[in-house]
Order: C-alpha cells, then structure tokens, then sequence
C-alpha cells in the first residue's frame, strides 16, 4: 500500500504507488494548528498558512504561484486545522516534479513580506465576518465552545478579529522557525510515482532543512467531572429562516480502539440516507431537510456531533426526536442495521481510495497524528471484527446525557426551554 523513508534530517517521506492513475498528489503535513498557539495569538496558525501563497523566492508572487499549478490543470489549495496545516496540491503526472517544487518552496521558501501580511490580515479578518454570516458555521463553532470551554480545542482556527489584529510578522516567524520543522513535517505522495524517486526528489530539496524542537499541544481539560462548569445549550439568537442545530457529546481520540465501533454505530444513527435520523426526520416525519451525524477524532478527544436545519417552529420537535434517537443507540442494535453500516463504512472508505489526494492525505494525516499507517485492509479487518457486544459497549460509553451539548443559530431565544429537553 505504501511505503516510508526517515530521512537524515528527521523529515518523514511515505508514498503510495498507484500505477494506473494519471494523477499525483502531493501533501505536507506541518504539526502547526490551533492548539499550539495562545489565546492572545489565536489564528497564528491559520494566518501563516495564508502568507505562504502571497510569494516565494522562486515563484515571488500569488501569479506565479497559481499559474505555475492551475496553468497545467493543477490544484493547489492548503487548510489549517487545530492539530495540522496542510499543503497539498494534484496534478497530472508529468508535471510531478514543478507541482513538488513550487508546493515545498511555499514551506521552506515564502517571501513573507510586511505589505502582503497586511493585505491579508484583511483578508483573514473578511474570512471570519463570512464565518460569522453563515450559520450553519456558526452553529459549529458554537458547540466547539460548548464541548471544550475555556480552551485551545473550543476555538475558532481562524482566530478572532482581536486576535488576528495583534499577530505581527515577528511571530510569524518565530513560530515558523520553531514549528515549520522538519522533525515536525510529513510529505506524502501518491499516484503513478517510484518510492526511491520521490525519496530522492525530496531528498535533495531538504537536505540543509535542520530539526529542531517544537512547540507542545495543548491537552483536553475535562470540564464534565465539575459540575455545574459550562453550558447545556447555547442559543444565538438571529434572524433566519431556519433554525441551525449541532446536538452531540464527547466522543474517542485517534487511537482509542473503540474508534470502530463507534464508526459503525455513528452508521447506524446518521451517516448516510439510510441512517436512522435520516429515515426517522427526514422521510417519516419530515421535520428536515438535511440531517446527519459525524463524529471528529483529534489526539486525545474528539466528538459525535448532529446537525440538522429546520424550520424554526419545529426546532423543539427535532431535539426531542433526536434525542430520542440517541437514546435508542442503548438499546441492542439488529444485525441487519449492524452489518449494513459495516458494508457502508468499508465501502466509502475503499472509493475514497481510489484518489490519489485522498490517498496522500490519509497518509500524512496517519502519520503525523498517529505516529504509524494502517493499510486500509488492516481497517476494514477492525471493521469486520466489531460485534454487537461492542457496540453496545461503545453505546454506553459515549452517550451519557449528563454530557450531552446543544447549539442552535436562528430565530430562538430561551435556552432554557431548550435545555429542558436534552433528557434521555
């Protein structure tokens, strides 16, 4: 499936062969995310992500940069997240070797001048007003706080417009310095491509990229052991039409090993058309349009997480309905449903594996966080051993409704009323 080199400098370089693929994608994956900045400079990470794409020594402005990528029919974008800042870029094969070079050019070599960082300090702060303007963000973004108050975790990765406004170009580069590292950077590779080739290619790009130390991450503090710390619901009230729900509790880190069976649960509650919420909300009773629950992994926590938009004057009926579909995850769950969320989740993971982005993805993202790579029949063989024994242990676990969180954004007022509610 793939393969991985450590080079001297501690950067690690894995590719996957995919030889009847005519594209190839390439990912760096930098450990630099929300929850290495401190609150006073949250959005740092983000910010930096930007600079990057405003020049570099050999492609010094935003022109070039895009032309040399998109003028072969590339695509070259980056997103910044609380644990990881990637890079990536696809491409057709034979432009392989200028897609590399410009994407490790825009990590190694940015330009990083003080006139395009205001510019884009403009920029930023115009990306957070849209944040605000949409409210199916913004109910995201209201139950992060909800869940991990108080915290890196629970913050916008963009930062706030106070925040944003105080980075200056020295922490720029002091934090990059200390966290664009190469001990602290993946690249991964996939497509038609020779595993001793790519080494080679990156090898010779970074052979003079010194390691160094880097920032720590900050750790979950749990807020659920002190009673009465944190909000049940949060509501912001505006005019819309319609109502914006995020419902959900705490769930399971990266590596806990009920991450299957939580999957394969999550399959059975929301994920897909097929799922309960859908059927139940949806078909049955038509209370929504679109309904589905996700769950988020992060190193040592994550999340399971509903979202549905409705009609404001049905917002009450949905939380209970949802509710009561939560609580119905206790109960013993019938083969039937079991078996068809394992052949849904093993389905859709194996043609997410057919693209090469997605596939140079999941091996940066793996490595980085996780510190080793599954092969994706090593995870399908985790999925095909979940029995219902395990999910209702995972069932048990997860969902204890002194845990349970709810954000709403729209035309809402008493939170109360709301609160009232989430009562399994």
């Amino acid at each position: 499936m793939f393969q991985r080199t450590v080079l001297d400098n501690h950067l690690r370089v894995l590719s996957s062969s995919m030889p009847h693929s005519t594209s190839v994608s390439v990912t760096i994956t930098v450990g630099a995310g929300s929850r290495y900045e401190p609150d006073a400079l949250a959005g740092l990470s983000h910010f930096l992500e930007h600079l990057p794409f405003k020049g570099t020594e050999n492609w010094p402005t935003a022109r070039h940069i895009s032309e040399a990528i998109e003028g072969v029919g590339g695509i070259l974008n980056a997103g910044t997240d609380r644990e990881v800042t990637v890079f990536w870029c696809k491409v057709a094969r034979l432009h392989f070797n200028q897609a590399f070079a410009v994407l490790l050019d825009l990590v190694l070599h940015p330009i990083l001048d003080p006139v395009e960082m205001e510019k884009e300090r403009e920029v930023i702060q115009e990306e957070l007003r849209m944040t605000y303007d949409y409210p199916s963000h913004r109910v995201d973004l209201l139950f992060d706080e909800l869940l991990w108050p108080d915290q890196a975790m629970g913050r916008d990765v963009g930062g706030t417009m106070e925040s944003v406004n105080s980075i200056n170009l020295d922490h720029i580069r002091d934090y990059m310095d200390q966290q664009y590292n190469p001990a602290n950077t993946v690249i991964a590779v996939a497509g038609n491509v020779d595993h001793d080739e790519v080494v080679a290619t990156v090898n010779d790009a970074t052979h003079h990229w010194r390691p160094r130390e880097s920032l720590q991450w900050q750790p979950v503090r749990d807020y659920y052991e002190e009673r009465g710390i944190g909000s049940i619901a949060r509501v912001e009230d505006r005019q819309s039409d319609q109502c914006h729900i995020c419902l959900g509790l705490p769930g399971i880190s990266l590596t806990d090993p009920d991450r299957y069976a939580l999957a394969i649960l999550n399959g059975v509650l929301g994920d897909g058309m097929s799922s309960r919420l859908f059927l139940n909300l949806r078909e049955e009773q038509g209370l929504a349009y679109d309904v589905s629950s996700s769950l988020n992994h992060f190193r040592d926590c994550g999340s399971l997480v509903v979202y549905c938009g409705v009609d404001p004057r049905k917002t009450h009926e949905v939380v209970q309905a949802t509710v009561r579909e939560l609580a119905g995850m206790l109960e013993p769950v019938p083969d039937a449903e079991l078996n068809k969320s394992r052949e849904y989740t093993k389905g859709r993971l194996l043609l997410r594996m057919e693209d090469t982005r997605a596939v140079a993805s999941w091996l940066g993202a793996q490595e980085m966080l996780v510190g080793r790579v599954p092969t994706i029949y090593e995870t399908i063989n985790d999925l095909d051993r979940v029995s219902s024994e395990d999910l209702a242990r995972v069932g048990s676990r997860i969902l204890d409704p002194d845990k349970l969180r709810l954000a709403v954004v729209g035309p809402q007022s008493k939170e109360q009323d709301l609160q009232e509610l989430l009562r399994f």
